[in-house]
């Protein structure tokens, strides 16, 4: 599981965190992506064929896929609540990692634990 605490540490230290209001849409399915999510504060929806398969929140990320090979978002992400997103480009990504390789355990374990379980729902 994703220790919070690290992943919140590492999101916080990123300038300018992103806010979405309550369904706002942060991305959406089949969109090219430069960014991952880490959820400061608030709540996310994510979708896939307009249904919900996951609500997250603070501590867990999202939309790794594009920062490790993926070409294309795989799902949507909406705003449930109010949202404080901070993000990370991959030079940021890249640098977190170096600096902190159990970080890059915790997202990958992250990605393939949702990849798992969006499989098993559609």
């Amino acid at each position: 599981m994703l220790n919070p605490v690290l992943t919140i540490a590492i999101f916080q230290k990123q300038p300018d965190p992103q806010v979405f209001s309550a369904g706002n849409v942060i991305f959406e399915e089949g969109q090219h992506g430069d960014y991952m999510y880490g959820i400061v504060e608030g709540r996310v929806n994510l979708f896939i064929n307009a249904k919900v398969v996951e609500t997250i929140e603070a501590g867990e990320i999202f939309g790794t896929g594009v920062l490790v090979g993926v070409a294309k978002r795989t799902y949507t992400a909406i705003a449930k609540t109010d949202c404080q997103l901070a993000y990370l480009d991959e030079k940021r990504f890249l640098f977190a990692v170096q600096e902190t390789p159990m970080f890059a355990l915790n997202v990958l374990r992250s990605y393939a634990e949702r990849l798992s379980r969006l499989q098993r729902l559609v």
